[in-house]
C-alpha cells in the first residue's frame, strides 16, 4: 500500500482485537506456543554450548579467543534486536519470525564447520543475529495471537525456557564433549548442529502460523485480518467450544498507516509513556545485570572458594537451571490473577533478599558449594520469574506499531548494561583470595534487583486480563467521531 492510499484511508470499525482476546483456549494456541516459543530454548542452548568450549584445541584458541566468542554473539543478538525490531513493526511478525529463524539455523550450523577462528566468529555473530531478531518477532507476536487472561502465564513459561534449553546444551556437551565417545575435533562440531536440528523441525510448524490480524488492520488489510480471525474460530468451534457474545461497543476505529518515524518514535516512548519507559528500562536493565553477573561467575566461585573443578562445578549448573526454569512455569498464572505489579515487584524483592541472606552467609564463610547454590536456586526461582515478566511488561505496554521496536531498544540498552555484570563480578572473585570485595557485589547486586521491586510498585501497569488495545490504544486509533487518540508530531 502506497503512502497516497494510506493518507485516504478512512477509519475502519474493527471487533478483531475484542475477538482475539477473547477466544477460547485451543489447538491454535498450542500451535503457537510451541511454533513460537522455541527463541529462548535456542538462545539457551547456544550460550551453554559455546560456554562449554570444546573447539579451542581444534581451533587454536586461547581463553581470551573464548571469551571473543561469547562476546561476538551477544553483539550479534544486539544488532538482530536493533534490526529486526523496527523490520517486524513494518513489515509483519510472520515475514519475521520465519527469516530471522533461518538465518540462526545458517549461522549456527555454519558455526559447526568452522576451519578456523575468523569462520567461527562470523557465524557466531550471525546466529546472533538471527536469536535477537527472533525475540523482538516473537514477543510481539505471542503476545498479540494469546487471549489477555492467558498472556501473563504463556509469556513466562516460554520465556522461562530459556533455562531448558540451557540444559540440553549442558548435557548435549557432556556426553560429546567426552573424547572417549568423540574425536576431539568432532564432538563440538556435533554440539553445534543440535540448535539447528530442533529448529528445522519447527520450521514447518511456524509457516502454519498466521500473521497477526492485529498488525494487518493497523496496516489497511482488514479483510485478511477478519479471514484469519474466522478461520481461527471456525477450529476453534470444531473443538466443540463456545464462542463468547461480543460487545460491540468494545470496537476500535482503525485508521491504516505506514509505520512511524524516530521522532514519533521518541515522541512515544519519552511524551506519551515517561513513566512506562522508565519502568520497561529499569526492568530490563536490573534483571540483566544480575543474570550475567552471577551466571556468568558461578562456576569461577565454586572453584575458587569452595574447590571445585571445572568440571564438578559444571555439575551444579543443571540444580541452578531447575530453579530458573520452574520459577516462570510455578508462578506464572499468579501474574494473570494476582496481578502484575505485586508479582513483579514482589518477585525482584524477593529475589533481592534471598540474594543478600547468602551474600551474609558467604562473608560468614557458613556456606558450602551445595548451599550456596541451593541459595541461588531460591533467588533466581523468583528472579527468573521477574525477568520474564520484564520481557512481557515492555511487549504489553506500548502500542501495536512500536512493540517490536520497543522490545528490541530495550532489550539492546539491557544488553549492554549486562555486559558489564560478568567483568565487574570476575574481578571481584578475583583469585578467591578474599571475601570481602565478592561480598559488596552480592550487596551491590540485592540493592540494585531491590530498585527494580521499588520502580514496578511505583510504576508498575495492572495489565492483567486486559486486551491490548486496553493497555496501549493503537497510534492509529480513532474515536467514533473521527478523532485520533494518540496525536502524533509530523
Amino acid at each position: 500500500m502506497s503512502s497516497a492510499s494510506v493518507q485516504d484511508e478512512k477509519p475502519v470499525r474493527s471487533l478483531i482485537p475484542v475477538r482475539m482476546d477473547t477466544m477460547p483456549w485451543s489447538r491454535f494456541h498450542w500451535m503457537v506456543i510451541f511454533g513460537l516459543g522455541t527463541a529462548w530454548i535456542l538462545d539457551g542452548l547456544e550460550v551453554q554450548i559455546v560456554a562449554s568450549g570444546g573447539y579451542e584445541k581444534s581451533l587454536g584458541m586461547g581463553s581470551t579467543e573464548v571469551g571473543l566468542t561469547a562476546a561476538i554473539y551477544l553483539v550479534g543478538q544486539v544488532a538482530g534486536a536493533l534490526f529486526f525490531g523496527r523490520l517486524t513493526d513494518k513489515l509483519g511478525r510472520k515475514r519475521l519470525f520465519v527469516l530471522t529463524l533461518v538465518i540462526y539455523l545458517v549461522g549456527s550450523g555454519l558455526a559447526g564447520l568452522s576451519p578456523n577462528v575468523w569462520f567461527l566468529y562470523l557465524f557466531r555473530f550471525v546466529a546472533g543475529v538471527g536469536i535477537g531478531g527472533e525475540y523482538s518477532a516473537i514477543n510481539s507476536a505471542i503476545d498479540e495471537l494469546i487471549p489477555g487472561k492467558y498472556r501473563g502465564r504463556v509469556d513466562l513459561a516460554i520465556n522461562g525456557t530459556y533455562w531448558f534449553g540451557a540444559m540440553i546444551g549442558a548435557f548435549g556437551s557432556f556426553l560429546l564433549l567426552d573424547t572417549d565417545r568423540f574425536a576431539e575435533n568432532v564432538g563440538w562440531r556435533i554440539a553445534f548442529f543440535i540448535g539447528p536440528v530442533l529448529g528445522l523441525a519447527i520450521i514447518y510448524l511456524r509457516r502454519h502460523i498466521p500473521e497477526s490480524p492485529r498488525w494487518l488492520v493497523t496496516h489497511g488489510q482488514s479483510e485478511r485480518a477478519e479471514q484469519i480471525v474466522a478461520d481461527v474460530e471456525q477450529q476453534v468451534q470444531a473443538q466443540g467450544k463456545q464462542l463468547p457474545e461480543l460487545d460491540e461497543s468494545k470496537a476500535w476505529w482503525i485508521k491504516a498507516h505506514e509505520g512511524v518515524t524516530l521522532k514519533q518514535l521518541r515522541y512515544v516512548f519519552l511524551k506519551l509513556y515517561p513513566t512506562r519507559t522508565v519502568l520497561g528500562l529499569t526492568l530490563m536493565i536490573t534483571q540483566s545485570f544480575l543474570y550475567n553477573a552471577i551466571f556468568f561467575t558461578s562456576s569461577l566461585v565454586l572453584q575458587h572458594f569452595y574447590g571445585k573443578t571445572s568440571s564438578s562445578a559444571a555439575l551444579y549448573f543443571f540444580p541452578f537451571a531447575v530453579g530458573n526454569l520452574l520459577g516462570p512455569l510455578l508462578l506464572g498464572r499468579f501474574f494473570d490473577t494476582v496481578g502484575r505489579r505485586k508479582m513483579i515487584g514482589g518477585s525482584y524483592a524477593l529475589a533481592a533478599v534471598v540474594l543478600f541472606i547468602s551474600a551474609l552467609l558467604f562473608q560468614a564463610d557458613l556456606l558450602t558449594a551445595g548451599t550456596h547454590t541451593a541459595l541461588w536456586c531460591v533467588s533466581f526461582f523468583f528472579a527468573s520469574a521477574g525477568a520474564s515478566a520484564g520481557y512481557l511488561t515492555v511487549s504489553e505496554i506500548f502500542p501495536l506499531e512500536v512493540r517490536g521496536q520497543a522490545i528490541s531498544y530495550f532489550f539492546s540498552i539491557a544488553q549492554l548494561f549486562g555486559a558489564a555484570g560478568p567483568l565487574i563480578f570476575g574481578a571481584l572473585v578475583g583469585e578467591g583470595t578474599a571475601r570481602t570485595p565478592l561480598f559488596w557485589g552480592y550487596v551491590m547486586a540485592a540493592v540494585i534487583m531491590l530498585v527494580g521491586a521499588l520502580v514496578a510498585f511505583a510504576f508498575g501497569v495492572d495489565a492483567e486480563g486486559k486486551a491490548l488495545e486496553d493497555i496501549a490504544p493503537p497510534l492509529s486509533s480513532y474515536d467514533e467521531h473521527g478523532n485520533q487518540l494518540s496525536k502524533l508530531p509530523v
